[in-house]
């Protein structure tokens, strides 16, 4: 079995090779070179995507080239392989990440997502009033518009994954003329919003030989800016350049550990540092241990069990409301895999974000070089699975939603860690499925529906999928013939979710498996018109003709 790839982010644009100019012709060629490898080597990836609507995509794309210019060719190309949704099965197209082989520039500006908007968190010097401004729009595009644009061109794996690394894109002219964001090749125009006024900077762009930071922080150094003002370092933003390291609150009793890649440093490789922080643990009066992932995208998965065997044998500290692991957008990889055997085997409360990582995925991939262009198509030919092979949720939510305002980074501020100290120990948080589970096999059906009611409500449970969760459920329970307890958990639902069209399809298929025509045409019809031209509703209709017809 081979090693997990780790996902190498930001290579030197000095390296990059030109594109060789090659006809329409040759480009076509490269597409079907292209169609014929994944058809026949790579069709595990039509998970996401059918098939068929890959080839029509291709085809199009084929139709297209003769009119189109070498850099839209080359946007075009990237959407196809992103069509497959998987962070590992990419052509990358900015010099800030893995793309040897595309000549694309990169804007000198680090944008970042936070809760109340998309703001400016690095910049270079020459472009300093630009510093921790909102952007309101890039070129003639509002900003929502313009993220809606660029997505399908990233391999999003999810939407988290997108907001971790497909940001960059919108520092990448040559992305945004060919998806209609901006006019010109040679500038990128933003409008901005900062201290009150409202203006507009035109950036062109500025040699760098790599990113000018760690793990997607622009920090200030040189010629770059961090749009963190404050004096205060919060602890997931010190010593990035180390892998891992950690760091103790003697007034909170926590033990603070950050571990940024599934690599080891040279001077301490991970089961020394691991053994050295759970001999503190021991020695010491230490009540909580905190285990930031937020900023690791992976590396060697089978680096991953010092960490869990550690936690497994620390009775000190795996137990519920004692350990705590905080995820994040960049939380991938190797490290969706430790995630996943952390839920699997200890007592860990997630914290933060979801994880930018399906929760089974595609992972180790090959290049695929095309003849003519010389373009690096990465294709992931691994399946990774800790999960139970139904599990398709899109990432790993966390426990405690806690979200990062544009205010609180530049002030400082980590709300995370202060959500953490203020969980108790002696009343910690459940996870909130297997609560409902408890209460489901308990029989307490009055207290599942009241709990779940306030679950649904609660903001720090956003980022659960309880609306998919509870009709798998409901199908499970039906597949087993306890159709009185799968028309109960479908009805749950629709409570819960009461504008879901797939709520109420699920219910109906219920109601026709337990001989009731009439109520299941009731909600077939209730599905129809609240999804009448989606896919919903189309289901709806053939199981009503198949209801009535046979066929």
């Amino acid at each position: 079995m081979r090693l997990l790839n780790i996902l190498v982010f930001f290579l030197s644009s000095s390296f990059i090779l030109a594109q060789p100019d090659i006809t329409p012709e040759q480009w076509q060629d490269d597409l079907r070179y292209l169609q014929r490898t994944v058809n026949s080597e790579y069709s595990h990836l039509f998970k996401k995507v059918s098939e068929e609507d890959w080839n029509q995509a291709v085809d199009q794309l084929y139709e297209q080239i003769p009119q189109i210019a070498k850099h839209e060719i080359t946007v075009g190309l990237a959407e196809i392989v992103s069509m497959f949704g998987y962070g590992h099965t990419a052509l990358w197209l900015t010099s800030w990440r893995y793309n040897h082989g595309v000549d694309f520039t990169q804007m000198p500006y680090n944008l970042y997502q936070f809760s109340d908007g998309v703001f400016v968190q690095g910049v270079h010097v020459d472009f300093a009033e630009a510093l921790g401004a909102k952007v309101v729009k890039v070129g003639k595009t509002g900003i929502d518009k313009a993220l809606e644009l660029i997505k399908p061109v990233f391999p999003s794996e999810n939407d988290q994954f997108f907001k971790a690394h497909g940001l960059h894109y919108l520092g990448v002219p040559e992305i945004l003329h060919a998806k209609g964001v901006i006019d010109q090749l040679d500038t990128v125009s933003l409008t901005l919003e900062k201290e009150g006024r409202t203006f507009e900077m035109t950036f062109a762009p500025k040699e760098t030989d790599q990113f000018p930071g760690h793990y997607g922080i622009v920090q200030t150094n040189g010629d770059w800016l961090d749009a963190r003002s404050s004096q205060i370092t919060p602890l997931w933003l010190k010593n990035l350049d180390k892998k891992y390291f950690y760091e103790y609150l003697p007034g909170e009793k926590i033990l603070y550990v950050r571990q940024s890649e599934v690599q080891d440093e040279e001077s301490k490789p991970i089961p020394e540092f691991y053994s050295e922080v759970f001999d503190f643990v021991v020695d010491n009066e230490v009540e909580k241990l905190i285990l930031d992932l937020r900023l690791n995208s992976g590396g060697n998965n089978y680096k991953n069990k010092p960490v869990v065997t550690g936690v497994i044998r620390c009775e000190k500290i795996n137990q519920l409301g004692r350990l705590y692991v905080v995820l994040g957008r960049r939380t991938f990889s190797a490290c969706q895999n430790l995630v996943n055997e952390l839920e699997n085997y200890t007592e860990a409360i997630f914290v933060g974000e979801p994880t930018g990582e399906n929760v089974n995925f595609f992972g180790d991939n090959r290049t695929v070089t095309l003849p003519n262009s010389k373009l690096p198509i990465r294709l992931s030919y691994l399946w990774w699975q800790d999960k139970d092979p139904r599990d398709q949720r899109p990432w790993t939510p966390p426990h405690i939603a806690v979200d990062l305002s544009s205010t609180q980074y530049m002030e400082g501020i980590d709300p995370v860690m202060d959500a953490i100290k203020e969980t108790s120990i002696a009343n910690p948080v459940r996870d909130p499925w297997n609560h409902l589970v408890e209460l489901f096999t308990a029989g307490e059906f009055e207290e599942l529906r009241e709990q779940a009611m306030a679950y649904v409500k609660d903001p720090a449970y956003k980022y659960f999928d309880f609306e998919g969760r509870i009709n798998q459920a409901g199908y499970d329970l039906m597949g087993a013939g306890r159709l009185e307890e799968a028309q109960g958990t479908f009805m749950l639902n629709t409570e819960l979710y009461p504008e879901s069209a797939n709520c109420w399809d699920s219910l109906a298929e219920c109601f026709w498996k337990m001989g009731d025509k009439e109520k299941a045409t009731e909600y077939y019809e209730k599905a129809i018109s609240m999804d009448h031209d989606g896919p919903v509703g189309e289901n709806a209709r053939n199981m009503l003709r198949t209801m009535k017809y046979g066929h």
